[in-house]
């Protein structure tokens, strides 16, 4: 199998998600090959899971503030705060039965990329079941799955930096209740690739586009103008209305 690969670009949340759907309804119809994408978030933003409620997990006004989007995606998981600066994050596309069939399994397959990826920058990290990466016991990476029509699609990050205030002010944690312990309750927890190596964020990409295309037949490429037409009228329609975003 011939995998394309989309090098890191830097999109709004809406158009992130919306490009996560449009390439899979690509896929789908074999209209688009397997993908690999790498993406950042410009401007910074909140994303909760398919399940969440967005007024019980993210503080609105504080995202107006700051300007930080928020939206909701396909996927499970948790409410997620997305750094502009403090991330790198990437989305596998591809048909089902390309990727190990078992939750566990297809997670494990994945994360094995994400792994040996830190490993060639000094980090020795492991697989945490069921969806978590961590070092030293404390998580760097976290990810998210869904399979739909026969089109698995899992996306993730890998913590770069982290702004944990800025964190708690967007997500719902009442500002009187964070106190230092919290911040170092959240930092013995949660841990960064800079708390383990001197790298730049583009380093970082360079060490992840090697390992995810390790042993692969790929090429670098681009979403087609079907793939991107679909992705604006998707980022309009449904991730940046209030109907989808409070549809719980």
């Amino acid at each position: 199998m011939n995998w394309r690969v989309l090098a890191l670009e830097a999109h709004d949340a809406y158009f992130n998600m919306a490009a996560d759907q449009a390439i899979s309804e690509a896929v789908s119809g074999d209209d688009a090959p397997a993908t690999i994408r790498f993406y950042t978030w410009k401007p910074s933003a909140v994303s909760i899971g398919c399940f969440q409620s967005m007024k019980d997990e993210v503080n609105i006004e504080r995202c107006r503030e700051l300007d930080v989007d928020w939206v909701r995606r396909r996927t499970g998981g948790g409410a997620v705060f997305h750094d502009a600066s403090g991330e790198l994050t990437y989305s596998v596309i591809a048909k089902e039965h390309h990727l190990p069939a078992g939750i566990h399994e297809s997670y494990r397959h994945i994360s094995a990329w994400i792994i040996d990826g830190l490993k060639s920058v000094g980090i020795e990290a492991t697989y945490a079941p069921i969806n978590d990466i961590v070092v030293q016991g404390r998580k760097i990476s976290g990810n998210a799955q869904t399979r739909r029509e026969g089109i698995f699609l899992q996306h993730g990050t890998i913590l770069y930096d982290l702004d944990v205030m800025k964190m708690f002010s967007v997500l719902k944690v009442d500002a009187a209740k964070i106190s230092d312990k919290m911040v170092k309750s959240v930092e013995e927890r949660v841990t960064k690739v800079l708390n383990h190596a001197d790298i730049t964020q583009e380093e970082l990409y360079d060490a992840m586009l090697k390992s995810f295309t390790d042993g692969k037949e790929y090429s670098m490429g681009a979403m087609s103008e079907n793939e991107l037409t679909r992705t604006k009228e998707l980022a309009e329609t449904v991730y940046k209305t209030d109907a989808w975003n409070f549809s719980r």
